[in-house]
Order: structure tokens, then sequence, then C-alpha cells
């Protein structure tokens, strides 16, 4: 079960405290903002964003065909889906728990949940979304293996938005050239509120196919500040940036479980990010209640109801002032 809930800034205005979004909270990255504020807003950006593809592919050591630049990765959620529609799909297959966008564009383009037997389209996310978990339980592992997938009519997605924002010791090799990777570095940045991605097609895709998907997308489908962030996120700079935050978040992340734990609530093990779902002693109806509450005090957590998970929310990982005033705005 899902929908197109999203944490962050809602009709209160944007949170004091914000464990709602999976943001690095150590953000906004000086020097991608400072690129952010370097950037030609009185000018088109390249249509066919050449320069940026080039960089991201050198990036991620792949050949530059292969880079398809996206308004945000909810935007290339749905512009696979539809393409893999127009393709011949006809039935999706999701993660028992995952980002609502997903299923929101296939209910919007068509296509059916199924199992992974019967379906074309299908998605993962590692870490995965809410959980943040490696692996999830009654749910097949990645696909392995040079050469997987060539010739198949199938589309299998990998959301590597949180990959960046691993926590529990490196991420894991993945052999990912059989897998359409979808890379979303504003939440790693901590600037989710400028919108760029981009997806990394797998090596089999022919360049028809990725003409097709490009042909989906309106003229300049990333403006400038986006153009600005996605450069910014692979230089070194940024880079080690990132590393030294990691480093922090891993610190208040074992104050915010200690936390949780002093309050009584029960955390779901296999976390791996910067996020994790606890459980809390309430019943659905008090903890709607108490959400309200606590939201109209400037601290907003976001609940699992809408990922399958009653009576359970995630927080990200924000800094100790962050932390007490959660705790004493609960307490109270």
């Amino acid at each position: 079960m899902a929908d197109n809930l999203h944490g962050g800034t809602d009709a209160l205005g944007v949170p004091a405290h914000d464990f709602s979004t999976n943001r690095n909270a150590c953000g906004p990255c000086p020097a991608a903002e400072a690129a952010l504020q370097a950037a030609h807003g009185a000018q088109y950006p390249d249509p066919l964003y050449t320069e940026l593809r080039a960089q991201l592919a050198a990036f991620h050591g792949v050949a530059l065909e292969r880079l398809l630049i996206g308004g945000s990765s909810s935007e290339l959620i749905h512009r696979l889906t539809q393409h893999a529609l127009r393709s011949g799909a006809r039935g999706i297959s999701l993660p028992p728990h995952h980002y609502g966008d997903y299923a929101q564009a296939a209910a919007v383009w068509g296509l059916a949940q199924q199992g992974r037997e019967q379906a074309e389209l299908h998605w993962w996310c590692e870490p995965s979304s809410p959980l943040g978990q490696l692996e999830v339980e009654g749910f097949p592992p990645l696909p392995q293996g040079e050469g997987w997938g060539e010739g198949a009519r199938s589309w299998h997605v990998l959301d590597c938005a949180y990959r960046p924002l691993w926590l529990e010791g490196a991420a894991p090799a993945r052999h990912l050239d059989g897998l359409w990777q979808l890379w979303t570095p504003n939440k790693a940045l901590g600037m989710t509120g400028v919108r760029a991605a981009y997806a990394i097609a797998p090596v089999h895709v022919s360049s028809a196919e990725m003409q097709a998907l490009r042909a989906l997308a309106p003229s300049w489908v990333v403006g400038a500040h986006g153009v600005a962030m996605l450069q910014a996120w692979v230089t070194t700079e940024v880079q080690q940036w990132l590393a030294h935050s990691l480093d922090q978040l891993r610190a208040w992340k074992a104050q915010q479980l200690a936390l949780c734990a002093r309050l009584g609530w029960q955390v779901l093990p296999g976390h791996q990010a910067n996020y994790f779902v606890a459980r809390l002693p309430l019943d659905a109806g008090d903890l709607a209640k108490r959400l309200t509450a606590l939201r109209a005090q400037g601290i907003k957590l976001r609940d699992c109801a809408s990922f399958g998970l009653l009576g359970a929310v995630r927080l990200g990982v924000l800094p100790p002032a962050s932390q007490a005033a959660l705790q004493a705005a609960w307490n109270a």
C-alpha cells in the first residue's frame, strides 16, 4: 500500500524541526550552494545537456550515451513508466513498502501491480524506503551478473536515492550494468528544494530506446540551477564534503537512536542510511492526534501509514538541537 504523500513543507510552512524527509541534515552543501549562486539564470541551458552528461558519465565510469537527464526522480519515475507502457508493459512489481510515486505513476498510466514473474516493470530501492534496509524480507534480491537482462522486454530500475547516504559501513558492491539506475543527488547534498536527477541506462539499451525516452521529456527539463547542482555533485570538493557529513550523521544517528530508546519507541532493525522507522506506543487514532500536536509545535514526523506500516513513523536524522526539541515536545 502506498500513495504519493511526501514529507517536508506543508500547509503550515517549513517545519522548524523536520524529521519527515530523508535529506542530509548537514546541508545544504556550501560548495553546491555556491554553484547555484553562480548559475547563468538568464540563459537557457544546453537542451541536450552535452557537457553535463559527459561529466556524470565520467563520474560513474559509464558511456555518455547511457545518461538520461530528468527534472527529478519523480519525473523520471513517471517517464520510465510511460515508456514501459508504450513499449508493451502491462504490469509493475513493487517492494512491500516503497516510495509512493512508483505506484502513483503506474496508476496514472494504467499498469497493474503484479508479481515478479508477471510484471515487466520492476522497482527496487537500496537502501529501501522507508525502512532503509539492505534487503526486504520476502522480496527477491537485486538481479546480478554481467549481461543480465539483455534482450528482455522488461525494465528493472534501482532507485539509488539513498546510496550516497549509507551510514552502516560502505554501500555493498553491485554489478548494476543490467539495471536502470536512478540518481537523485539533492538528498545527499541537503538541497531537496532544487529539482534535478539523472538515470543511467543498462549497457544493452539501444540508442533508439534512449532517444524515445528523451523525446518524452519537455524541452529544458532541467533548468540552469539544476544543472549547476548536478555539475557540482561530481566535483572533488563536494564529494569530500559528503564524506565528512556522513561521519557527522553517524554520530547524530547514534544519539537519535538512544533518544528513541528513552522514549520507549521500538526502532525497526536493519536500517542502513540516515533515516529509520520506529513504532510508537500508541494506537492509530492517538498517533495521528499526537503527530498533529507535534506539527503545531514545529516538529514533523513522517507517518508511515501510507507505506503500509500502521503505528510507525519514519525519522530522518537531525542534529541534537532538533532531537532535544522532539524529546521536550513529546514529554510535554
